[in-house]
């Protein structure tokens, strides 16, 4: 519930939201730039976003460690290439001590609502543990915070277990479980393998088939860690070149997708070598191009769906009947649990329904016709709001490490300018974000995730690709570096008698041109 209008109000420079990668690279750059006046307002009890909640059997990163880590804090001692869930929740865990961020958490603080308040220029938030005012608010989330679960007929019948992937109940024990898997994403390819040996029977419903290459996980040897302590240039050089390779490999995905031909013959001899069964080939062969849905890496997924506990249904679930789960082909599968693997609220984030901007709007009914913001991180109508990993700024090719870094320069920037102009705030003009926004659709035509013959979840309700980045990590660091000023209304200050909260209309009127 939201705090009364009674309780003390804390006010801050800076809130953040979140405390994944995001939140906490945010909360280092602040620092850094000699901003201590800030909060991370954190909904959970411990850091780590989406790697604090995804805890599922086999939850691993298909990034190398070595470059899903910033660039400010390596870490010489990752056990694997690929490095798992616990090993990085763990390295976030040590970034809040290393770079002494415990002092600015505030765990258990769920943002329940988020409102420009234009008579004072500042951002009014509604915690679930009490209220503060902000002069920038910094929404840091992230799109893989909020799991969706189809609303299916017959599901809250079922008399079974159910459960999202990012929410597993660890204290259900699959061990001879009949179980079905709903979704053949990054996370149900890596759950499969991991339990398929112990459960009864393994039921995976698969809409669409994904292309699977093999990956190329090992062991880091003792030495190899022990010459990254001694010589940090070594890790710096691995780092640089994992970044070149999917530097290189952009362009075939963003302006030359004929190029993935060899790269799809590569999976198919993947798939042809673990799979005999030609039927079973056949339902596990995409009838897309290579790219056009996330290319997901495993080396156990496809031997796991050969085995006998395991039937691949090559439908969408439908409905539930008692504990049937039945599939969009009518096929029928008696179950104990229901796994789904299906995603989150990426393009209809639901922290949007929360922020209220200067004319009264939420971000959610700004974005009805489609999520857009100016470079990825502000939004006409929201002054001081910055968002990272917002709109458009997602990767297909490498990794979002490396575009969070380069969302926190623009932050710092932002944070220089607002300073140097003397304003309350800075709010991206309706021109600038409209141009920023035909330039990234316009180069999103060209590519294999706009022309690969697939129904992904980077693209919308209308069919828009308002998740990736149609480009390199170099390029979005460039149109990063710096605040344009020319891009943005200069929000003035406001006189000591100016009212406290103002109507939809005034918020609007307070936005003053420079």
């Amino acid at each position: 519930m939201s705090s009364s209008a009674e309780e003390p109000v804390q006010h801050v420079r800076v809130a953040v939201v979140g405390s994944g990668f995001g939140g906490l690279g945010a909360a280092v750059r602040l620092r850094e730039a000699g901003v201590t006046d800030f909060v991370v307002l954190e909904r959970a009890g411990s850091v780590g976003g989406t790697w604090r909640d995804n805890s599922y059997p086999g939850c691993a990163c298909d990034v190398p460690s070595h470059l899903y880590s910033f660039s400010f804090a390596p870490n010489p001692d990752w056990p694997r290439t690929f490095s798992g869930q616990p090993e990085i929740r763990a390295y976030l865990e040590r970034i809040a001590d290393r770079f002494r961020l415990r002092p600015h958490l505030r765990l258990h603080h769920e943002v329940l609502g988020a409102r420009w308040d234009a008579g004072r220029t500042h951002w009014e938030l509604d915690t679930s543990q009490g209220r503060y005012t902000a002069e920038v608010l910094v929404a840091a989330g992230g799109p893989l915070s909020d799991p969706v679960v189809p609303d299916l007929p017959g599901l809250d019948g079922f008399p079974g277990e159910v459960f999202h992937s990012s929410r597993w109940n660890h204290d259900y024990d699959l061990t001879g479980k009949r179980v079905a898997v709903v979704g053949t994403g990054a996370s149900a390819i890596q759950i499969v393998p991991a339990i398929q040996p112990r459960v009864g029977k393994l039921v995976l419903l698969q809409r669409t088939p994904p292309w699977v290459m093999p990956r190329m996980d090992r062991d880091i040897t003792a030495a190899e860690r022990r010459l990254y302590r001694l010589l940090p240039v070594t890790q710096r050089a691995l780092r640089t070149a994992l970044w070149a390779v999917r530097e290189g490999q952009t362009g075939m995905f963003t302006k030359r997708p004929a190029l993935l031909r060899l790269a799809e013959r590569l999976a198919r001899r993947n798939l042809d070598a673990h799979i005999q069964d030609p039927a079973l080939r056949a339902r596990l062969t995409p009838d897309y191009r290579f790219g056009c849905k996330r290319v997901l890496l495993s080396t156990s997924y496809y031997p796991a769906l050969a085995q006998p506990n395991v039937e691949v249904v090559a439908s969408a679930l439908k409905e539930v009947r008692g504990s049937t789960v039945v599939g969009a082909d009518g096929s029928e599968h008696e179950v104990d649990a229901i796994v789904f693997g299906t995603g989150f609220h990426v393009t209809d984030m639901p922290i949007g329904e929360r922020i209220t901007g200067a004319a009264g709007r939420t971000l959610a009914e700004e974005w009805k016709d489609g999520m857009v913001a100016l470079r990825g991180t502000t939004v006409s109508g929201f002054p001081n709001l910055l968002m990272v990993i917002g709109p458009n700024t997602g990767l297909g090719t490498s990794s979002m490490v490396l575009q969070i870094e380069s969302q926190l320069n623009y932050l710092v920037d932002y944070l220089r300018r607002l300073d140097a102009t003397g304003s309350a705030a800075l709010d991206a003009t309706p021109e600038a974000q409209r141009r920023w926004n035909e330039e990234v659709q316009r180069r999103m035509a060209t590519t294999v995730w706009s022309t690969g013959g697939c129904n992904s979840w980077y693209l919308d309700a209308n069919g828009t690709n308002t998740t990736l980045w149609p480009g390199t990590t170099a390029r979005f660091r460039r149109e990063t570096r710096t605040v344009d000023l020319a891009e943005y209304r200069l929000v003035s200050k406001q006189a000591p008698s100016a009212p406290a909260a103002a109507d939809a209309p005034a918020a609007a009127d307070a936005r003053a041109d420079a």
